[in-house]
């Protein structure tokens, strides 16, 4: 049935205008991003197998890249790229408020709010950096680099000349497992070694290195790998 057939309440654009974005299912609010279906399927249809490919999960759907989202019949690279758009939207949004605010960065369960947005749910390594001033307070975040599946390069120099150049007094390293697993291997904890050893020749602390995995994390801070 194509979306003029449908009543009205049952369209997803008007049912968001009359009863608000709440009221809608992923499937429909994947739909108005999409906006068009095919000649035999309607667009809810192409967004309902969307989703089904993404095992029912927005954040499964939110780590395909854009050939992964054109796999599905009915999206074209167009389609996915306004979906893959809304997604980092999204993720910039969830991670906005914290990042900006003038609160001291003081535990690694506030890094994993700031850094979980933007690392949850990537089929791929990514290593980021905070820099905060004297008062822990943020002054910038950055990523360093991505890597594949269970490896991402952490280059000492040049995280310790980035940080030289925002005068960070100290820095808190961040990078994402995606087999789910936070626990840091040997060679996370060999390069967070060799960080701290080069940041402190400039007098500059490594306060934590938090490693985010889905919902939980692990901090070397909390562990005593390195010291707040």
């Amino acid at each position: 049935m194509k979306i003029k057939e449908l009543c009205m309440d049952e369209r997803p654009r008007e049912k968001m205008m009359s009863k608000g974005a709440e009221s809608l299912s992923n499937a429909e609010l994947l739909a108005i991003l999409l906006r068009t279906g095919m000649s035999d399927r309607n667009v809810i249809d192409v967004a309902r197998d969307l989703m089904t490919r993404g095992e029912g999960k927005l954040n499964t759907v939110a780590s395909m890249s854009i050939e992964k989202l054109c796999e599905t019949e009915g999206i074209g690279p167009s389609k996915a790229v306004t979906v893959a758009a809304a997604f980092e939207l999204g993720r910039r949004c969830a991670s906005e408020d914290i990042a900006t605010s003038r609160t001291a960065i003081s535990s690694a369960k506030t890094v994993f709010r700031i850094m979980v947005p933007l690392l949850r749910g990537l089929d791929h390594e990514e290593c980021w950096v905070l820099y905060l001033n004297r008062a822990n307070h943020l002054i910038a975040k950055e990523r360093i680099s991505i890597g594949g599946l269970d490896s991402t390069t952490l280059d000492s120099r040049v995280i310790v000349r980035k940080a030289l150049e925002r005068k960070a007094c100290g820095i808190i390293l961040s990078h994402n497992h995606p087999s789910g697993s936070a626990l840091p291997g040997t060679a996370d904890i060999q390069a967070t070694r060799q960080l701290d050893k080069a940041l402190k020749i400039c007098d500059i602390s490594l306060l934590d290195h938090v490693v985010i995995a889905s919902d939980s994390y692990y901090s070397f801070a909390d562990e005593e790998l390195v010291k707040l």
